[in-house]
C-alpha cells in the first residue's frame, strides 16, 4: 500500500470522538490479547515439556493433559480475536478480485458487518447461558440456580483439575465482547471513518497489507 501523503493526510479529517473511542478501545484490548497469547504460548510450552519429562521419569502428573488442553483453547480463542483485528482471518478472494473498486468497498463492508453481526449474536447467546441475573436471584447458589433454571453450567467442574466450568467456559463471552469491539473497529475503518490502523508491535505495516 502507498503511503500516505501530507495532502492526503491533510484531507482526512479528524474521525468523531465515538468512533475515537472504539478505536482506542480496539488497540488497548490488542495490546491485552497480545501479552495473554505470549504468555499462554510460554505456559503451554512448559506444560508440554513438564508432561514429557514426568512421563520418561515415571512420575506423570494426571492434570498436566487437561491444563494443556485449556491451554490451548484460550488460546485459539484469544488469538482469533486478534486476527480479526489484524484482518488475519481467511478471505476468498475470487469474486472480490473481479469487482471493481467501489464493489470491492461494499463487499468489504458487508463481510464486517456479518462478523459485527455474529459477534453481537454470540455475547447475547452467552449472556443466556451465564444468566448472571437469574444466578444472583438465586442467592450465587449453584444448586439452586440448577433446580430452578436446569442450566446446570454453575454446578460442573472440570475432570482432573476440579475447576469449576464456568471459569474455563468463560473464555467465550471474552471472546464474543473483544469480537465485537473489533469488527466494530474495522467496520468503521472499511467505511471510511478513519485511517486504517497500523500494528508495528506484530511486525506488520498495516491491516491492508494482509487482508
Amino acid at each position: 500500500m502507498q503511503n500516505i501523503t501530507t495532502e492526503q493526510a491533510r484531507a482526512i479529517p479528524t474521525p468523531p470522538i465515538a468512533v475515537r473511542a472504539v478505536l482506542a478501545t480496539s488497540k488497548t484490548t490488542l495490546t491485552v490479547e497480545r501479552w495473554l497469547i505470549t504468555g499462554l504460548m510460554f505456559l503451554l510450552t512448559f506444560l508440554i515439556l513438564l508432561n514429557i519429562v514426568t512421563r520418561y521419569s515415571g512420575a506423570s502428573l494426571y492434570w498436566v493433559d487437561e491444563s494443556a488442553v485449556y491451554s490451548v483453547v484460550w488460546l485459539t480463542f484469544i488469538g482469533g480475536s486478534a486476527m480479526t483485528r489484524l484482518r488475519m482471518d481467511f478471505a476468498v478472494e475470487m469474486l472480490t478480485d473481479k469487482l471493481s473498486a467501489s464493489y470491492k468497498k461494499i463487499a468489504k463492508i458487508t463481510a464486517g458487518l456479518g462478523i459485527a453481526i455474529f459477534s453481537i449474536a454470540l455475547a447475547w447467546m452467552c449472556l443466556l447461558w451465564f444468566d448472571p441475573i437469574g444466578f444472583a436471584q438465586a442467592g450465587f447458589e449453584p444448586k439452586a440456580f440448577a433446580a430452578k433454571s436446569f442450566n446446570f453450567l454453575y454446578t460442573e467442574r472440570t475432570q482432573t483439575l476440579n475447576w469449576p466450568s464456568w471459569a474455563v467456559y468463560l473464555i467465550i463471552p471474552i471472546f464474543s465482547i473483544t469480537m465485537v469491539i473489533h469488527s466494530v473497529a474495522n467496520l468503521l475503518e472499511d467505511m471510511g471513518f478513519a485511517q486504517v490502523s497500523k500494528f508495528k508491535e506484530f511486525g506488520l505495516n498495516n491491516a491492508e497489507s494482509i487482508n
